[in-house]
């Protein structure tokens, strides 16, 4: 047997041979040798690579920490705000999400990837977020949806993706001193101090990611949510009210579900005049979400403006944002967000506690609105204002998403109370 191995290790040089002295029952120290080959031997041999992927990914953020990870999806350089989401899952939605557009994602749940991708998950026709970062990527994919895997997905959409991070550490970081810009980088010919000039030399703070992530042109939206995952139904008496949507970087499901609800559904762009919105003669107009800074968006605020009392509103994320600052509000950047499925919320009207879906940067200062306007919910994990109405000029908007997707569908009632809205103002009309 040792013979045996002799010859098995002087065969190959990749083995570590150990020799040691022969047994000996007296209490002196053994002596022994380790013989190894180098790297190159095995090339030189012509053997196979290792297989596991080496470290060929950074993450450098402005506050000057590196993270040393290996990539999958697109490589390159990006750079982006760094945001953690606390979802257990859901990351198809999260990917396809407009709001993200400009962020990297950290999931925060270590185990991403294992049910892979599909076509039914989508919540727009693209990725628009800077890029993922996750703790542990799956080697497999177990769904019977599953159309191909995650990272094959995101190399197809040039969407850059990092993992063997340590997530824990850096959604750490991120809750002490908010969120901080970052520069995710698989080029070994740039030096960490150029991408952390670069981390530092941008900001998303005031800029216009709505403009990037709206339609062009407007469209008519007819599909609703399949038979096999609608809920709530019961509660639809077949009445069919028209709804203009302003895309601000709308999800699909916020679509499906008013479609489901009886709304026939006119989506148009987020530069779109509220002078051509009310000769449609709208029985109710949506303000979407979006990405980014409401105050960088003027526009929209304006548009908003001008729409008010001249038709039932409900402003979903940025939608409510843009209704703040139009009923003369101010908004402000929280230090980190909420960016998750699993965020409390109590409804003050009925004392009802929401656990809801949600993803925004910003939120409205309610001690800034003016008299008359309703703080409706608010988020337990903070206090802030996560709900708004205004009876008086037919106004309702949440500063979360009722439509989920990820998430729970404790707030789908929201697209009910919005019909309900639609239906007073007909009759009152």
């Amino acid at each position: 047997m040792g013979t045996k191995a002799m010859e098995l290790a002087v065969s190959n040089p990749l083995c570590c041979f150990v020799s040691r002295t022969p047994p000996d029952r007296s209490p002196k120290v053994r002596a022994f040798t380790v013989r190894c080959s180098s790297p190159g031997a095995a090339l030189a041999l012509g053997l196979a690579e290792r297989p596991w992927k080496a470290w060929d990914a950074r993450l450098v953020l402005e506050d000057g920490s590196i993270w040393k990870a290996k990539s999958f999806g697109a490589t390159g350089t990006q750079v982006g705000e760094v945001v953690f989401n606390t979802s257990l899952t859901g990351y198809q939605e999260i990917l396809t999400d407009p709001s993200y557009a400009g962020q990297f994602v950290l999931m925060t749940n270590p185990h991403i990837g294992n049910t892979g991708v599909n076509l039914d998950d989508e919540e727009s026709k693209q990725c628009f977020l800077a890029g993922l970062v996750i703790r542990s990527l799956s080697i497999s994919t177990s769904n019977w949806r599953c159309a191909e895997t995650l990272g094959d997905y995101l190399a197809e959409r040039n969407i850059m993706g990092i993992y063997d991070v340590d997530t824990r550490a850096i959604t750490r970081r991120l809750r002490q001193d908010g969120s901080l810009i970052g520069v995710l980088s698989t080029e070994e010919s740039k030096a960490d101090e150029e991408l952390l000039d670069l981390s530092r030399s941008w900001d998303i703070v005031g800029v216009d990611l709505i403009s990037g992530v709206s339609c062009q042109t407007p469209f008519e939206w007819i599909d609703k949510t399949k038979s096999d995952w609608d809920f709530n139904s019961n509660q639809r008496d077949g009445q069919t009210f028209h709804v203009v949507a302003y895309d601000f970087g709308i999800k699909h499901n916020i679509l499906r579900r008013l479609a489901s609800y009886g709304c026939k559904i006119t989506v148009v762009p987020s530069t779109w005049p509220a002078s051509e919105t009310l000769k449609m003669k709208p029985d109710g107009v949506l303000f979407s979400n979006g990405p980014g800074d409401p105050s960088a968006v003027p526009y929209a605020v304006e548009t908003v403006k001008q729409i008010l009392g001249k038709a039932p509103v409900f402003g979903i994320c940025m939608g409510h944002q843009l209704l703040g600052q139009a009923l003369g509000g101010k908004t402000f950047k929280m230090k980190f967000g909420h960016h998750g499925g699993n965020h409390p919320v109590r409804n003050l009207r009925n004392g009802h506690v929401e656990i809801s879906a949600q993803n925004h940067n910003y939120a409205v200062d309610p001690a800034s609105l003016p008299k008359g306007v309703e703080v409706t919910h608010v988020n337990l994990n903070d206090g802030s204002c996560a709900g708004l109405a205004f009876p008086a000029r037919n106004i309702m908007s949440l500063q979360y998403h009722p439509e989920a997707s990820p998430g729970p569908h404790d707030s789908d009632n929201a697209f009910g109370e919005f019909i309900e809205l639609m239906k007073r103002a007909k009759q009152n009309a």
